[in-house]
């Protein structure tokens, strides 16, 4: 039994370590085109994006741009700060300590 489980952790290993190690082993021998690498940057950008603005509009559910949705009110500081540090550690912090102090109102 103990066997089994080493065995299935092993691969559990393999199948998660495989997709992220095959594109850095492929794509780093390839001279990729410039509009191909620009298009790759976008991609982190597109993936917060879709995390995050689930969570600052839609607070329990419901779609509210009010001023009432304190995720949308520290949202816009933080975007600020993002704007013009390109800064994501800052733009956490301020993200942070506008959430806190909402409320904490």
């Amino acid at each position: 039994m103990e066997s089994q489980i080493v065995l299935l952790i092993f691969l559990m290993m393999v199948v998660t370590y495989v997709p992220r190690a095959a594109p850095l082993l492929f794509l780093t021998r390839l001279n990729l085109p410039k509009g191909v690498i620009l298009w790759l940057k976008y991609i982190p950008v597109a993936v917060l994006s879709a995390l995050l603005y689930p969570s600052i509009l839609l607070p329990g559910g419901e779609f509210d741009v009010s001023l009432g949705n304190e995720f949308l009110v520290a949202a816009l500081p933080t975007l600020v700060v993002m704007w013009y540090t390109k800064s994501l550690f800052w733009a956490v912090m301020v993200g942070v300590l506008a959430v806190s102090l909402l409320r904490g109102m």
